[in-house]
């Protein structure tokens, strides 16, 4: 990550916890005013708009941990499925973890709307910092967890979030939304579903 946004990252996070943590409503103001510094900074080190950073830096609240991401390793005769996001790009079926679910749980919801399959979960691929793995940098911190799933049935309609679904195979791996899983880590999916014995990844 470029160091700038890594310092803002950093900030955001201490303004968050002191936004959390104060009582005494000056210092509430100094906070606020450094988490509006950080969101400047990020914007600038990113790219990324102004609103949008402000958005996600300043919307949450409480003592700041990295969200969850899930993503579903689904194969059919050596292909692995994967969705054409609103961009055109493509990814495994994944997305934000939500708060009822637990992340394997997650991993099949995401399947399902994304994709249109229903699927079990099988293994634990890995577990990943995304910011070592994805680009552009996030403006918070990221989990991604990779889990093998079995298919059961199902077939693609049409939703709000993906444009289609379909098999690759390893050599054949179209051009992919890289901020959200990049051909790396569907070769990785790859290495687990033709290990004999895989053992999960973590950092």
């Amino acid at each position: 990550m470029d160091r700038i946004a890594e310092w803002a990252a950093e900030l955001q996070s201490l303004a968050q916890a002191g936004l959390y943590y104060t009582r005494d409503v000056f210092d509430r103001e100094r906070f606020q005013r450094i988490r509006e510094i950080a969101a400047e900074m990020m914007a600038a080190g990113t790219g990324l708009p102004l609103k949008k950073v402000a958005e996600l830096f300043c919307a949450d609240f409480g003592y700041q941990t990295p969200k969850v991401d899930t993503r579903a390793a689904i194969f059919q005769e050596g292909k692995i499925l994967l969705v054409q996001e609103k961009n055109g790009r493509w990814s495994l079926p994944g997305g934000w973890c939500e708060f009822n679910l637990s992340p394997a749980e997650n991993a099949v919801k995401e399947a399902r709307e994304e994709a249109g399959v229903e699927v079990a979960v099988k293994s634990l691929i890995a577990v990943q910092d995304r910011d070592r793995h994805n680009s552009p940098p996030y403006p918070f911190h990221i989990v991604k967890i990779f889990y093998m799933c079995q298919l059961l049935g199902g077939a693609f309609t049409e939703n709000s979030e993906t444009l289609a679904c379909a098999y690759f195979a390893r050599d054949e791996l179209p051009p992919m939304a890289v901020e959200r899983c990049s051909a790396d880590q569907v070769l990785m999916c790859f290495d687990a579903a033709e290990a004999a014995d895989w053992k999960p990844l973590f950092e």
